[in-house]
């Protein structure tokens, strides 16, 4: 059976955007188009459906790490914040895109919230290990090499 694990995470990531792209499973909100993803960013992402990408990506990581929360996803989502000569510092990543993509994921069933943090739930997982199939089935066609795999 294939997981999450058996597939590039970029190529999972961008089915798993396109999917929920199409099925309308998140929704950007109206602030999306002008926000930045954290304090260590200058200016907003340049792609229209970073959202979805965020939002896949968010899945993801809960999957692989098990039950956690916003802060732990903002600093997954952060980077370095270097403005001046210094050295730079770590700042962490925008908190109201992670709870909003969060609220969006347990109303479409994906996520659930326990005492520990945010946790998949089994047809999170069973989404995400369908999408990560189809996934690796493209990626055989696409380059036979990777058939003995």
């Amino acid at each position: 059976m294939t997981t999450v694990y058996d597939v590039p995470p970029y190529d999972l990531i961008n089915a798993v955007a396109e999917e929920m792209k199409a099925n309308e499973v998140v929704v950007p909100p109206q602030w999306s188009a002008y926000v930045k993803t954290g304090v260590h960013k200058e200016m907003p992402p340049a792609d229209p459906n970073w959202w979805f990408v965020r939002s896949a990506s968010v899945l993801r990581r809960i999957y692989i790490d098990g039950p956690v929360g916003v802060s732990r996803l903002r600093s997954h989502y952060g980077g370095k914040s270097a403005r001046t000569v210094a050295t730079g510092n770590f700042a962490k990543g925008s908190g109201s895109i992670v709870r909003e993509i969060l609220y969006q994921l347990e109303k479409a069933g994906y996520v659930k919230k326990m005492k520990s943090g945010r946790q998949i739930t089994p047809a999170g997982q069973s989404f995400l290990d369908n999408m990560a199939h189809k996934t690796k089935m493209v990626l055989q066609e696409s380059i036979p090499e990777l058939a003995r795999y």
